[in-house]
């Protein structure tokens, strides 16, 4: 027995772990699906495709998507130690202080923008050093990139030119404009969840990791979470907790254990033959991501970010922890309004200065560089719900719906007009060669529709799955607490009720910093 197991060391969890076990009077079990944070890699930043569909990463694919064309898409999600945040592209976006301030109108007490700063703060160590908006001493190392590629600098440039302004810190008073990213690394490594919570807490005698540990059920008793069943090395095994458990699986597999454990839509569990714990319609529910789409050119000059393994760039990464392998790929990026109306930016913009094709697991020839629009609030929602494999064993379903709006759309055919604008512009001018996709012949609405029908894909920020809230479809309240149950919270991105305006990674360690001081003040 311990008080506390938590399912899943992704970020929250590693935060978790890391917080709760802070008190030595305190035991925490920490269980994990997939293996340790081990691989070579995990820790080099401009490696991280390289993760992509090995034993690191879950590997999701979507239902067909109707408005796609009917294609599968593929999800990469983190199964090893770390999470998500051991094989992502590493930025450090909070998103918009509007968007927390929407949580909290929502019916979420403390979530608005003056309730999560403190926790961003709390989480970092922002190397420029402290500010209004930003804190030093914290576990999470929040950087400057160290080599910033030149084409990325013409990126920046560009955006200058067609009237955007130049944009120093995106997590400041202000996320309209253009800049470069930062990204949590340290010394030119990877900073991950894993690297910065969880493994300076390892050699506390009150806190236990198991890898390889697939929870498959959550037990109860009188409708109190009293501990989990989890499968390691091919064998069952049960373990109990005093004092609660916690999910931190992330928007997939947290509403998926839920669902295995008969908490969900009580008609879609009789339909599996699951008998109903509490019948709860808003699990799976709300899912939210953010959707994209490259635009890639070829490059008059042979300097793309191909070359970042040739010998001497390893040996400058060896040696300083500098030169491209530093790189994070997407470098740069922007935050545009499509209309002054708007209370927030609309639009956010990636580059990467090589080509970004197939997520990094398809490398085409030459020298190149890559821009991409998303959709930064899409009015698109889907659903997480369990189906059984050949094998009779529950699965995830995954259908984000995408497009299904047609707002959505139409958005982001906006996003590639304006990305086109960046190209041409005389910054781009001593590398632009020509325009490989969509190519020069799609020029029209509906042909630029049609080719983000054929190539959007996601950009890794799913959300919303078990929503906070108090209305009849949230599952947890502002607490994070289900709603119905005792002893059993949700802490990771699936409790967004809106995905906040960027990169997930961080507003996932804020949440995980806030809920550690909730389950304290409430033990």
């Amino acid at each position: 027995m311990v008080d506390y197991i938590i399912v899943g060391a992704g970020s929250a969890g590693c935060v978790l772990a890391n917080r709760l076990s802070e008190d030595p009077t305190t035991s925490v079990l920490l269980l994990e699906a997939g293996g340790p944070d081990k691989k070579r890699e995990i820790h080099i930043p401009a490696a991280f495709s390289k993760l992509f569909k090995t034993a690191c990463d879950w590997a999701f694919t979507t239902e067909e998507q109707p408005h796609l064309l009917n294609r599968k898409l593929y999800w990469p999600r983190g199964k090893v130690v770390g999470g998500s945040s051991s094989i992502n592209a590493m930025i450090y976006i909070r998103g918009s202080r509007h968007d927390y301030d929407e949580w909290h109108e929502l019916g979420n007490k403390g979530w608005n923008f003056a309730g999560v700063l403190p926790y961003f703060k709390k989480s970092q160590n922002q190397e420029r050093g402290a500010s209004e908006y930003h804190g030093t001493g914290g576990p999470l190392n929040v950087a400057d990139l160290r080599s910033i590629h030149p084409m990325t600098r013409a990126f920046v440039e560009a955006g200058n030119e067609i009237g955007l302004p130049f944009n120093a810190d995106f997590n400041g008073p202000e996320q309209l404009g253009v800049g470069y990213y930062q990204v949590n690394q340290r010394s030119g490594k990877r900073h991950s969840a894993a690297v910065a919570y969880l493994k300076p807490a390892m050699d506390r005698s009150n806190l236990t990791v198991r890898t390889d540990a697939y929870v498959t059920r959550l037990l109860f008793d009188k409708g109190r979470a009293t501990g989990v069943t989890y499968a390691r090395n091919g064998q069952p095994e049960e373990v109990s907790a005093d004092k609660g458990v916690i999910l931190c699986g992330g928007s997939i597999n947290s509403p998926q254990l839920l669902l295995m454990s008969g908490i969900g839509p009580a008609d879609h569990l009789r339909e599996l033959q699951i008998p109903v714990l509490a019948d709860l319609p808003g699990v799976g529910q709300n899912l939210q991501d953010h959707l994209a789409v490259g635009l890639t050119y070829s490059c008059t000059q042979p300097i793309s970010l191909i070359n970042a393994e040739s010998i001497r760039n390893t040996l400058r990464y060896l040696l300083f922890g500098t030169g491209p392998l530093t790189s994070n790929i997407a470098e740069a990026g922007g935050f545009v309004k499509t209309r002054p109306d708007l209370l927030t930016p609309d639009l956010q913009f990636h580059f990467a200065p090589v080509y970004y094709v197939d997520h990094g697991l398809t490398l085409p020839k030459g020298h190149g560089f890559s821009i991409g629009p998303t959709v930064l609030h899409p009015q698109s929602r889907g659903s997480i719900s369990l189906a059984y494999d050949e094998l009779a064993q529950p699965t995830a379903r995954i259908q984000p719906n995408y497009l299904a709006n047609a707002a959505d759309l139409q958005l982001l055919v906006q996003g590639v007009k304006l990305a086109r604008r960046f190209i041409q512009t005389k910054p781009f001018a001593p590398y632009l060669d020509a325009e490989v996709t969509p190519g020069p012949e799609v020029q029209s609405d509906e042909e630029i529709a049609d080719f983000i029908r054929r190539k959007a894909e996601t950009i890794y920020h799913p959300v919303g799955t078990c929503r906070m809230g108090n209305d009849p479809l949230a599952v947890v309240d502002s607490r994070l607490r289900v709603h119905g149950l005792e002893g059993l919270r949700v802490v990771d991105a699936s409790v967004m009720p809106n995905v906040i305006s960027g990169n997930t990674n961080a507003p996932t360690i804020m949440i995980a910093e806030k809920v550690a001081d909730l389950i304290k003040q409430d033990a």
